[in-house]
This record gives structure tokens, sequence and C-alpha cells, in this order.
């Protein structure tokens, strides 16, 4: 492999000016896609072999029309003290409100009057008007929504409390300054590396080029593949992450190139031969964990891992060709100032050096205290609980969380998550339903069956005593569900958000066995040898769960929230868990096939274990340490994001990559190795004939350089000493 990236290095850095053209190209044919796609509406919902969406499929078919996965809203009045909703001058303001939404938009399926509907609290002093519609909430068009809010404004104006709850006004997740922030840190973070403006100009603009390329392509494609507008929010986060890091790998390669005396198209050569090989590889491990998400079987997280996996193939594919073209642009402007003026020298120890020696000198000291210290930050994760977000984990200022506690405090906690049971049977079997549900624990109401018009299906709704997402609503939903036939299904938003969450539960074990094991396959092919990869594997375990019991400790524990924005505390993110095993295992290989292929490259070339130790850090945690700043940076940009899914992802993300860089890859995994001496590179005989050996180290292009014979035993020799 690394004589095949070699050449594509030397030919795109000769051919510059064609690699740079087609590059453009590509870029101005997506954003010309991008521009002339129709607006994307959101992805669809679906979960396939749940009940919930067995009841969901079975409602489009026996009820057309009815649209169960349509939007809805309730607009919630309350009067003021003393007074009642019943009042003449206050059921007209509600009556002039429902002839407003019925005829503010087209999109409108049915509103409600709360007077006829008994939607009236026991006091009198709250009502609410319920409004579905025809699509979903992101579907929905700015006219409908600035109806629904110009409805709610006008009723304030009579003295009423009126507040607006329901997905009809949600919009897609704005994440304001925090991108622009992250991106100005890095380029701080390159400059800082680099010592010079054009190296640290190139990871930032092919990056940016990178994911411009990605998410015009996912905009230009989203009405085609059905794509939300969370796909592109996370393309992004990651596209941006791991663009800049391939960039920065394969620069700095370079530029040690150079400064070993190599022309500079060899020396673009070589820097793709082999730090190309190690970025392939880290792309791989990516790859391989996004894809993985379609193990989970719910398409829109199979759709946002494959939409995200394409931008980092193509982050990949830039830093293996526009990177080297855009070099031979750059002639010696890339080398620091320092260094054009030969002032710069190399005989005092770099900060990786020093700290390397140093983890050698006390290595069971640095285990102890990185193993320690991340279980520590792990203890909360034994409390983790999952759920999905309602109205009532929105911020207190908002109209919808506002709304959600209107409902709450007048009708019960329960009002705001009905559950809704389809009855595959006739109206005697909708009765039966009802007397047997009523019969259980924590059943507030239960309205009577509604028929469809051949009388073979029917629906009913319940409302629980307990709010949405406590576990006393999971009861009774698993409750019901138990004490019923085949043809009694419940679902609703309720019902399945707990189907997600337990979806998501049983799928994160099959999932952490098939992405650990294929990378450590993959790894193993890499180094060439069996306990590298399960170091790796393990140290990643360890970052994730640390990682996680961060996250319950400030989303779902409230510590250090108010630095976080995080207005409201809850249950974590259903999705969480196996999203961030997902993408922190892709980004924390990075740093483990950067660091370590460094370091078996040294010791393949002769190296005794402890040198080849040092010499991977001299040459290595300077960009390593850059590249994992620049991803926290990044993630942590997102943490500003208006969506409480992005704002955890991004946190989680960010501390997970501090974690594994810092504490594992920089501290654990050297002490480890020191610890294992020569056995770290030890690989059985038979597995040895059985692996192809990919050259990542570049052994076999030196040799084809040096134009020495190549002996194809010789390393494996090294390897097993």
């Amino acid at each position: 492999m690394a004589t095949f990236l070699y050449k594509l290095g030397r030919s795109a850095f000769r051919r510059r000016r064609l690699v740079a053209l087609l590059w453009v190209a590509l870029l101005v044919l997506a954003g010309v896609g991008a521009a002339s796609a129709s607006t994307a509406a959101s992805s669809s919902f679906s979960m396939p072999g749940t009940e919930a969406q067995k009841a969901f499929d079975l409602l489009e078919e026996r009820f057309p029309g009815a649209s169960p996965d349509g939007a809805t809203a309730r607009v919630v009045f309350k009067a003021p003290d003393g007074r009642k909703m019943t009042e003449p001058a206050n059921k007209a303001v509600v009556n002039k409100a429902v002839s407003a939404l019925k005829a503010g938009s087209d999109q409108v399926a049915s509103v409600t009057d709360p007077f006829a509907a008994k939607a009236v609290s026991k006091d009198g002093d709250t009502a609410y008007i319920s409004v579905t519609y025809k699509v979903s909430g992101m579907e929905l068009s700015d006219k409908t929504r600035e109806a629904l809010k110009e409805t709610g404004t006008q009723a304030r104006e009579s003295g009423l409390t009126v507040e607006i709850g329901g997905d009809a006004l949600q919009a897609a997740p704005e994440t304001g300054s925090g991108e622009i922030i992250g991106v100005s840190i890095a380029a701080v973070v390159l400059v800082i590396t680099f010592g010079s403006l054009v190296a640290a100009g190139l990871p930032l603009l092919t990056a940016i080029i990178g994911v411009g390329i990605g998410i015009s392509t996912i905009t230009a494609l989203a009405n085609v593949l059905d794509l939300g507008s969370t796909t592109s929010t996370l393309a992004t986060m990651i596209g941006l992450a791991v663009g800049i890091d391939y960039a920065l790998f394969i620069v700095s390669r370079y530029r040690a190139e150079l400064a070993e005396g190599r022309e500079r198209e060899d020396a673009a050569g070589r820097a793709v031969g082999t730090a190309g090989s190690a970025v392939v590889f880290a792309g791989l491990t990516v790859v391989i964990a996004l894809v993985g998400l379609a193990v989970v079987n719910i398409p829109m997280l199979t759709k946002m891992g494959f939409a995200a996996a394409g931008t980092v193939v193509i982050a990949v594919l830039i830093a293996l060709t526009l990177i080297p073209a855009l070099l031979g642009f750059a002639g010696r402007r890339v080398l620091g100032r320092k260094v054009r003026k030969g002032k710069e020298t190399s005989d005092k120890p770099n900060m990786g050096t020093r700290w390397s020696r140093f983890v050698l000198r006390r290595p069971v000291t640095v285990l102890l205290a990185g193993v320690v210290g991340l279980g520590a930050m792990a203890i909360p994760a034994s409390s983790l609980e999952l759920g999905l977000p309602d109205d009532g984990s929105q911020p207190v200022s908002t109209t919808q969380r506002k709304a959600y506690d209107l409902l709450s405090d007048s009708f019960g906690p329960g009002f705001n998550g009905p559950l809704l049971v389809v009855v595959d049977g006739d109206k005697s079997a909708a009765d039966r339903t009802v007397k047997d549900i009523k019969g259980l624990d924590g059943v507030v109401a239960v309205t009577p069956p509604t028929l469809n018009k051949s009388g073979d299906t029917s629906m009913i709704t319940v409302i629980p005593k307990d709010r949405p997402s406590s576990a006393e609503t999971e009861d009774l939903v698993h409750s019901i569900r138990d004490g019923s036939g085949d043809d009694v299904l419940v679902t609703g938003a309720t019902a399945m958000n707990i189907d997600f969450s337990q979806r998501m539960n049983d799928a994160l074990l099959p999932y952490l066995a098939l992405v650990v094991g294929l990378a450590f396959l993959l790894l193993m092919v890499v180094f060439r040898s069996v306990l590298v990869p399960l170091k790796a594997a393990l140290g990643f375990l360890l970052s994730v769960v640390a990682a996680l019991g961060a996250v319950v400790a400030v989303f779902q524990w409230g510590w250090l929230g108010s630095l976080f924005g995080v207005e409201q505390t809850g249950p974590i993110m259903s999705m969480m868990p196996i999203f961030m095993v997902g993408v922190v295992f892709g980004l924390a290989m990075d740093y483990e096939v950067f660091l370590v292929t460094r370091m078996r490259e040294a010791f393949v070339h002769g190296q005794r274990p402890g040198e080849a130790i040092v010499t991977g850090f001299n040459h290595g945690a300077r960009v390593v340490t850059a590249a994992a700043v620049i991803m926290i940076a990044v993630f942590s940009g997102f943490i500003g994001s208006s969506d409480q899914m992005i704002k955890m992802i991004g946190f989680g993300l960010a501390i997970a990559v501090f974690f594994d860089a810092f504490v594992v890859r920089m501290a654990i995994v050297p002490a480890v190795l020191a610890l294992l001496g020569h056995k770290a590179w030890w690989l059985p005989r038979w597995l040895d004939r059985a692996l192809p050996n990919v050259d990542v180290e570049g052994e076999k292009l030196h040799k084809e350089l040096a134009g020495s014979p190549e002996d194809p035993d010789e390393e494996r020799e090294l390897v097993r000493v």
C-alpha cells in the first residue's frame, strides 16, 4: 500500500493544477446540486419490528388520511386568577383562535374546540385547542408555523396566558457561532503547531472543501434519500474533525521529510506513502464504526451513519490527493520562518520526547493513575437513564415548556404523554380492551373507542398518571401489552420513545462486538501484533465509559450544567451511547494508528522497544496533541446548539476525545507498551503468514527507494524477537 500511495502522492504533486481543478469542479457541481434541490423535509422516523411501528402501520392502512405521524400542536389558554375559561369573553377568544387555526393553512388536518371536546380543566381556569397536521413537524411550511404563532400572539392581547406546545414548532437545530469558534481555535492551534500560516491554512482549507462537498451532496440528495436536517449537522461535525486531522498528519510528515533533505516531490510522495497509509486505515476504522450503525435497524440512524461515513471517505481522498497538490503550490512556505532561515535546531528534546522518557521510567505509576482517574470519571455511568426528549426537557423560557407545565399542573403529568391503543377487532373487542385498561394501576382516563368506517379497527386514548419519561409510564405500557393479545397494540410518541430506547439497549452489545471486532482485525493487519490492537480496544472502552459518566454528570445530574447551557436535566438521549461508541471508536483509532505506526516503524528499523516509543512520541506527540485539541474545539462548537441531542453529542464527543487522546493514547498506551517490551509486537507464526502485509510503516517502500533487495522474511524475524 505504501508504494501505491507514494506514487499517488508524487503524481498529485506533479499534476497539481489538474488535481486542484478536479476538486474545485466537484465542489461547484455539488453546490449547484444543493442549490437546485428542493427544500428537504424531515427524515421519516420508523422502527421496523417494534410494536409501536406495527400500530402506526395498521393505522395508516385502516384509517386512511388520519396521518398518525403528522405534527401536532396544543394551544393552551389559562385565565387570570379568579377567572374561568368558560366566561363568555374568554370563550369568544378561544373560538376566534379555533377559526383562525382552521383557516391559517391548508396543511391543517383538524382543530378541536376545547368546549365541545371537554378539554377544560376541572377548576375551569385552563383549556386547550388540539391541532393536527397532514405532515410532520419538519415538513410544515413557514406560513403554517407563523399562522400558529400569530394565533397565540393575538389571543394574548385579551389578557389570557397563551402558550403553544407540540412538535409543530419544531425547526432545524441552530448551532449559532459555535462552529466558527471551533474552527477559529483550530486555526490558532495549527499556526502554533506549524509556525507557518500556509501550513496551518492547508488543513483548514481542505477540510472546508471536503465538508462543503459532503454537505452539498447530502443536501442535493436529501429528498431522494429521505435525509433529515440532523444528518447534515452530524456529518459537518465529523467531517470537519477528521478532515483537519488527516490533512494535519500528511502536512506534518511532509515537513519532516523536507527536514531530512528530501526533494519536494519525493517528500510529498513519502508523506502520502507513510502518513497516508495511517490515514487510510484510520479512515477505515471511522467508516466501519459509522456504517456499523446499520446493525441497530433504525433507518434514520443508518442514513446518518452512511452520510457521515461518506464525508469521512471524502476527507481521506482529499488528504491523499489534494494535500500533495497544494503542497506543490506552497513551495517552502509550508515550513516555519525559522526553518526557512536555517535558525531552528533539533538537538533539544521536544515535549513528546521528555514525556515518553518519563513514562518509561514510571510505567506502573502512569498506568495506575490513568486507569484509576478514568475509572472514577466512569462512576456516574452506572446511573445512566435513557430516554427521548419531550417538551418537558425544553428550556423553561420556551413556550413549549410553559405549555407542558400548564397542562401538567391543570390536567396531570401524564396528560403530556397520552398512549394510543390500537385494537385490531370489532367494537366488542375494543370495549373489552377499554375495561381491561381501566383496571390497571397508573391510568387516569380512557377515552371511548373510535372505530374506522369498516368497523374492524379502533383507536383508544389512554392518559397515564405519571409524566411521559417516567418509569411508571413505561411499566404501564408493558402492562397493557402483556395483558392483551396480539390484536391490541400500543403506540404514540411515548410508546415510540420506550421502544426506541429498548432497541438502543438491545443493539449496543452486538454493535460493540461488530465494530470492535472488525477494527481489531484491521489493526492486527496494520500493526502485525495481537496485544497492541487488544490494548487499543480496551483503552477505547475505558475512555468511552468515562465520557458517558461525564455526560450523565452534566446532563442527567446537572453538575456544571449552567456552564454548558443545560437548562433542564433529564434522561440521556437513547441514541447517545451507541452513537458515541461508534464515532469515538473510529476517531480514537486515528491517534492510535498515527502514534503507534511511528513506533512500529522505528521498531522494524532496528530500534529497541523503549527507543521506538521515544521515537514515536518525538515525531508524533506534537501532531497528535494538536489534532486532539482541534477535534475537541470543533466538537465543543456544537455545544451551543439549540438542539439538545446535538448539544449532548458535541459535549460527549469532545470529552471522549480529551480522555482518549491525553489519558489513554498519551499515557496509558506508552505505559503498557513499556511494560510489554518485545512482547507488544508478538504475532504467532501461523497468523503472520495468514495476514496480508500492507506495509503501513513503509518498510518495503524504503527498501525500494534505497535500491536494496527486498527480503520479505526480515521484518517477520524482527517482530518475533
